[in-house]
């Protein structure tokens, strides 16, 4: 019965991929939204008609089934086929990573559209030149409200400013850190300080937190591309009595929030590429306030249609807290108009011991991005 099952299925699964190989093959596709794999493209074509500032990860869909009336619709704005340039209208006809809109449905295609739609040629590419410039690497447009990589501003050349909530490598109601760092050459210098409200939502099992007063930091990109970073941080205000008290009601037997009070040595090794179509992603390891992690982010990922960040981060090691992971899904073409490409929303997840001492959800919450300006 069980070998019945499982034929069948292969049955429906090969049914419905012929048949959309089929009609790929045989069929010109007419009517299809183009897939953001190529930002040089995608900013030709809203430079055209005039979009300012272009987005690389704009929705576009070309219908060209009526001879008499071509259109292409950017972020639902409609123009004309004809007010673009012939050049940029073969590049769009022949554009090779379409979804199309007019896709046959067969009772196979429970099991095979998602696939179908997949462009796995796209998967790796390498990063753009900034990223791995030891003096850019920090410029970022993306602003999180829970952890993630810091939102960088250059100010002059290689010269900036970065921010953010939380640690790099933190989740949601996990700590009330906040820190500001000033960039210039590979070096970056700041401080950081406590928001309270980072974290006062959350009732329950806080064994795990990580709470700072105010301190600073220091770090250097090792400058033979982005791939290794070094830095110490340290504590200038000792916390309190009462803020000891305050941050350590939640613990329990053998689980204990960390209290950072103390210098620590931090470092980073990571490799930044694109995946899916990403503006910006990499893998890392390292370690950080004498915590080891391990990790993958990405932002404007694109797969099947959707655009979307993601980041899993591996806490496997630690001088005070349990092992945790944390894991971020932000979808992004939500809201209209300049919030189409600008907001994205999703889930945030930290998993680790409960109070309870099994494994499971310690912190979940709505986290968002904002993306103030175009990725380099």
């Amino acid at each position: 019965m069980k070998k019945n099952i499982f034929f069948l299925f292969v049955i429906l699964f090969s049914f419905g991929a012929i048949n959309y190989l089929k009609a790929q093959e045989n069929e010109p596709i007419l009517y299809y939204q183009m897939e953001p794999f190529d930002d040089s493209l995608f900013i030709k074509i809203q430079q055209q008609v005039f979009i300012d500032p272009p987005d690389p990860k704009a929705e576009i869909i070309v219908d060209l089934r009526d001879a008499n009336n071509q259109t292409v619709s950017i972020k639902g704005a409609l123009y004309p086929f004809l007010a673009f340039t012939p050049e940029t209208r073969a590049r769009i006809q022949t554009y090779p990573f379409k979804l199309n809109l007019q896709e046959m449905i067969n009772y196979g295609s429970v099991f095979t559209r998602v696939f179908g739609k997949m462009r796995f040629g796209k998967i790796f590419a390498p990063p753009t030149l900034a990223q791995i410039s030891s003096g850019y690497q920090y410029v970022n447009p993306f602003l999180q409200a829970f952890g993630g990589e810091r939102f960088g501003i250059p100010l002059k050349n290689d010269i900036g400013l970065s921010m953010g909530f939380g640690t790099p490598y933190s989740g949601p109601l996990e700590t009330n850190f906040l820190e500001m760092n000033f960039h210039i050459l590979g070096f970056s210098g700041g401080i950081y300080s406590s928001v309270d409200a980072l974290y006062d939502f959350k009732k329950d099992n806080t064994h795990n937190n990580l709470y700072v007063t105010t301190g600073f930091q220091l770090s250097y990109v090792i400058p033979f591309g982005n791939f290794l970073q070094v830095g110490y941080t340290d504590c200038s205000t000792k916390p309190t009595a009462s803020q000891r008290d305050r941050w350590t009601k939640g613990d329990t037997l053998g689980y204990h929030a960390k209290i950072l009070d103390k210098g620590y040595t931090n470092f980073e090794v990571r490799y930044p590429f694109s995946f899916l179509g990403s503006t910006r992603a990499k893998v890392y390891f390292g370690q950080y306030l004498g915590e080891w992690h391990a990790g993958f982010t990405g932002r404007e990922m694109s797969l099947a249609g959707s655009t979307f960040d993601f980041r899993f981060d591996a806490m496997f090691k630690s001088d005070v807290r349990q092992p945790q992971y944390v894991l971020d899904v932000l979808v992004q073409k939500i809201f209209d108009s300049w919030a189409f490409s600008a907001f994205s929303l999703g889930p945030s997840v930290v998993l680790s011991q409960t109070n309870t001492g099994s494994f499971g959800v310690i912190s979940i919450f709505g986290n968002m991005r904002l993306k103030i300006g175009t990725s380099l």
